[in-house]
């Protein structure tokens, strides 16, 4: 067996109470394996009281070599904004419907898992976006995205203004429900639905989607995922809108804010076993395979 993974945290989402006991079995079979466990404490809570030394997230990135995902994509999402900076790989159980990141099922975790600690696997790398926010010229937010950073309303009955330059160009004005940049992992999320074109992961490419644009000429756009993308919100201090990463961080927005979308600089490490077919996710994903 393989060496190289030596000390593995686990990471789960959170209340959820079909995570129990797989958590438990993949807990036996690494204690059983001799392994050392750290746990986030999302997995902690499962376990009254923890067999393994509790860690919290940013702390628990410094310590392990491999961190797996228990959960579904939106668990793997929120857990790779934390594991992308260390260079920690992730590997994803899936307990919910199929996963685009979250791949191994719990029927097949022990024999997978068996697998990747002999090394026996596939890696991929995945780009995640950052985004900043600066208001008066000054820096007030930043984060990152795995699949996508969204510039969308306040109001639900009121449309946003945003002027959008790429390397300092202008590209357009859009009056929208909002705005998408999305990276080839979130092209198959909220940019799909804005009718925006699925991206092939290994793609160095972002895509912006408008979001029921006003005007209908205004469509999805796919640039280079090496250029900067400056997004100003119209209005005064008064008008008011969002920006949400991942669906899942969100910041308010005032007019004359300036949101800056670049790619980090670092990569997600995703392992997948021994085989894994992205294209066959994507047609069981989207039923592509379904005879009517």
């Amino acid at each position: 067996m393989s060496n190289r993974f030596k000390t593995i945290a686990l990471i789960a989402k959170p209340g959820d109470t079909d995570v129990a006991s797989t958590l438990v079995t993949l807990m036996e079979e690494l204690e059983r394996r001799k392994l050392n466990v750290l746990l986030d404490t999302t997995a902690a809570a499962y376990f009254k009281p923890a067999s393994a030394k509790v860690m919290d997230r940013s702390e628990l990135v410094t310590h392990c070599d491999l961190a797996i995902v228990m959960g579904g994509d939106g668990t793997l999402l929120n857990a790779s904004r934390s594991l992308v900076g260390a260079n920690v790989p992730v590997l994803g159980v899936n307990l919910g419907r199929l996963g685009f990141l979250a791949d191994v099922s719990p029927d097949e975790m022990c024999e997978r898992l068996d697998e990747i600690l002999a090394g026996d696997y596939e890696e991929e790398h995945r780009s995640l976006l950052h985004a900043e926010v600066f208001r008066n010229g000054a820096l007030v937010n930043e984060t990152d995205a795995l699949n996508d950073a969204v510039v969308h309303k306040w109001d639900i009955a009121r449309m946003i203004e945003v002027d959008t330059h790429i390397d300092d160009k202008y590209l357009n004005t859009v009056r929208a429900d909002g705005l998408i940049v999305s990276t080839p992992t979130g092209s198959t999320a909220y940019a799909l639905s804005g009718g925006g074109p699925i991206l092939d992961p290994a793609l160095d490419a972002l895509v912006l989607v408008p979001i029921c644009p006003h005007t209908l000429s205004n469509r999805p756009i796919v640039v280079s995922d090496r250029v900067k993308i400056d997004i100003r919100l119209h209005g005064d201090g008064d008008n008011k809108a969002q920006i949400t990463c991942d669906g899942q961080v969100n910041f308010t927005l005032f007019g004359g804010d300036l949101i800056r979308i670049r790619r980090k600089h670092h990569e997600l490490r995703l392992l997948h076993p021994r085989g894994h077919d992205h294209f066959e996710i994507m047609r069981k994903k989207l039923r592509w395979a379904e005879q009517p």
